[in-house]
């Protein structure tokens, strides 16, 4: 049985096998070395990554009209800093300025910011997700035409107001005198919440969706923008023994959205499904991929950081969970929880639970929305007055 806390606030063999990690970092180790042994500097990329964010975030804001400042630049104290959802602005407005008020030049540095933030995967699975709530307007243009759903549907879907051009930029606090600020880019299908102190930087949570998860028809058809997640999602339920796979199962049908969603007003508190102490190296090694396909959506040197922290905490420390079917169009979740962070992937959406519509979410324990490291903050601040 699952423990869930409610919160106050709303087949079997691997053809790929990537260099470990561990070697990729050390070999930036090596580098330094030797760029330090030359006389030369190496970059530290955390240190650099905030100031590159906030150069592109103050430069969209002395874009701003006057109008436009008074729905982009909020107060750090706004409530709409630390909600998140993801559902269309249709039936879920959002603060902020949407990308369809945006002129050409606020637009490229929206990109910039994004750009700066995450990592190309990071930013293509961004950008796909946007881009694809206007292939889903064709798609339902095309079934319309084809006369394959009533007008009362399509007049429904429609009304949820999707597209590339409803997602809405918010700043909260100005990044250009205070310390403590943060940004969020939020729409169907994509919250991005960055949240800066100085030097220090949060990233979660981040949830990114599609649908569908696979184009079925027009000629985006076979279009994956999550592709990888659900893949390597399958491959570690696939490579476990059927002992571990029992262990690692939930009894109950898959949930219809991710446990921790938006508006549910839970957390998973307790640590279900098996261990990673329990798998073996080849297991181990796709718990990890799975790891870094959602962490490297960051830029590289957070991306390392974050990480770095993972594999502090221990790999083997990591509990994935599955719940539902275990193959593709047929409603299943799992969930990796560790000591410092919480993955959660569902697919159960889509015509008739065909399992065709994928919410996901990366949450850092215990910072989300800079919660750490703003207690650290202020407690310093109170102890210096």
């Amino acid at each position: 049985m699952v423990r869930i806390k409610t919160c106050r606030r709303t087949k079997n063999t691997i053809p790929y096998q990537p260099v470990p990690f561990h070697l990729t970092t050390n070999m930036h180790k090596l580098i330094c070395l030797l760029a330090l042994l030359a006389g030369l500097t190496c970059r530290a990329y955390t240190r650099d990554t905030p100031a590159d964010i906030k150069k592109f975030v103050i430069e969209f804001s002395e874009t701003l009209t006057h109008d436009q400042e008074h729905l982009a630049m909020l107060g750090f104290d706004d409530s709409a800093r630390q909600t998140w959802n993801n559902l269309p602005v249709g039936l879920r407005p959002r603060r902020g300025l949407a990308t369809g008020s945006m002129n050409a030049d606020q637009l490229i540095l929206l990109h910039r910011i994004l750009s700066a933030s995450l990592s190309s995967q990071g930013y293509l699975k961004a950008t796909g997700i946007m881009h694809l709530d206007n292939l889903l307007n064709d798609y339902y243009d095309t079934l319309h035409n084809r006369k394959s759903i009533p007008d009362s549907l399509y007049q429904f879907l429609r009304s949820l107001s999707w597209g590339t051009q409803q997602y809405y930029f918010a700043i909260f606090g100005n990044p250009e005198k205070d310390s403590v600020w943060s940004y969020k880019l939020e729409g169907h299908h994509l919250s991005i919440n960055f949240t800066f102190h100085g030097k220090g930087l949060s990233v979660t949570p981040m949830f990114v969706g599609t649908d569908p998860a696979q184009m079925p028809d027009t000629q985006y058809a076979g279009w994956r923008v999550l592709g990888q997640e659900e893949d390597l999602g399958m491959k570690l339920i696939d490579v476990l023994t059927p002992e571990q796979r029992k262990k690692a199962t939930m009894s109950g049908n898959a949930p219809t959205d991710i446990i921790t969603a938006a508006e549910s007003g839970k957390r998973l508190i307790d640590y279900w499904g098996i261990k990673g102490s329990e798998l073996n190296k080849q297991q181990l090694e796709v718990l990890a991929r799975i790891v870094r396909e959602f962490v490297f959506n960051l830029e590289y040197g957070k991306a390392v950081e974050e990480y770095a922290k993972i594999e502090k905490a221990g790999m083997g420390n990591i509990y994935f969970g599955w719940i539902g079917a275990y193959e593709e169009f047929k409603p299943h979740y799992f969930v990796l929880n560790g000591p410092t962070f919480l993955i959660e992937f569902d697919n159960n959406g889509g015509p008739r639970r065909s399992a065709n519509h994928i919410h996901a979410i990366w949450r850092e324990k215990g910072n989300e929305y800079g919660d750490d490291v703003l207690k650290r903050h202020y407690q310093q601040e109170h102890h210096q007055h």
